[in-house]
């Protein structure tokens, strides 16, 4: 596709890299400008932006390595050096659910330290993390990462030679499941936006967020395709890491529907009230 944007010497500027530094910026401008509507001080919600960001990318990379551990076992250091890479410069590698969780670990301690209501926050960030989908996925695409098993649709993509489909499984078309999840982002995005302003209670925005990740991403896995490494049976049945890692992602939200629903806090007595705890 168009992996790469400039070629300055030994510094390569990537179009995936471009497209995620273009979803960190407008997600934190989305955060910002929702900020004060939903309760939150602006200043609080770009600091912590820019946590969450940097959580996330750490995160994301040491997910990744741990997957792919033969890539790194003799320099460690290349995991988080951006001049180890025999691509130019940058860090090629990055695993979704890594950084998901070690943003929203980071997000619950800076909310509590700060005293700030921790459901209310993640229903603010909710629909800037399905914005960053939406354009990350775009960058996969130019990328060539994340690419999907092979397709008879009229839509199946053909990556040229050289790439990292290509590499793996030839000139065939492909699922273009980097474009899937594109869309996704943007509906999710959409439906997230409407959810914030019309939520009869605090927590829907997050909780519907984690629900619908976790289904969409349990559907999408049967058109990737992924190394031997990424896979395993439970109970005789094949599965991807991600697919359990959904199916936990699912519960989670569930529960955390149930109980948001049940305590009934509506959005203008959260904004009063300050910090909300975990279980509120």
């Amino acid at each position: 596709m168009f992996p790469e944007v400039i070629t300055l010497g030994p510094v390569i500027i990537r179009s995936y890299g471009v497209m995620l530094a273009l979803s960190f910026m407008l997600g934190v401008l989305l955060v910002r400008h929702r900020s004060r509507r939903s309760g939150v001080n602006p200043d609080f919600a770009v600091n912590l932006a820019f946590l969450v960001i940097i959580s996330a990318v750490i995160g994301a990379r040491m997910f990744y390595a741990f997957f792919h551990w033969s890539d790194f076992s003799g320099h460690l250091i290349d995991i988080f050096n951006p001049l180890g890479s025999s691509e130019g410069f940058g860090i090629a590698g990055l695993n979704l659910y890594g950084g998901l969780i070690t943003a929203l670990s980071a997000a619950v301690v800076f909310c509590y330290l700060k005293k700030e209501s921790i459901l209310v926050v993640f229903d603010l960030f909710a629909p800037a993390i399905a914005l960053g989908i939406f354009l990350t996925r775009i960058g996969c695409f130019l990328n060539g990462c994340c690419f999907g098993t092979e397709c008879h649709l009229p839509w199946g993509v053909n990556f040229p030679v050289g790439s990292i489909p290509y590499s793996y499984l030839g000139d065939v078309p492909l699922h273009p499941a980097q474009l899937y999840s594109s869309l996704y982002g943007l509906l999710l995005f959409v439906a997230l936006s409407i959810s914030e302003k019309r939520k009869p209670f605090v927590g829907l925005t997050f909780s519907l967020f984690l629900m619908t990740e976790a289904m969409f991403r349990f559907l999408i896995e049967y058109v990737r395709f992924y190394e031997n490494q990424m896979l395993t049976t439970v109970f005789g049945i094949g599965f991807t890491y991600n697919h359990i890692m959904a199916m936990f992602l699912f519960l989670i939200g569930l529960m955390l529907l149930l109980v948001s629903r049940k305590r009934g806090v509506k959005p203008a007595r959260a904004r009063k009230s300050g910090r909300l705890k975990t279980g509120d």
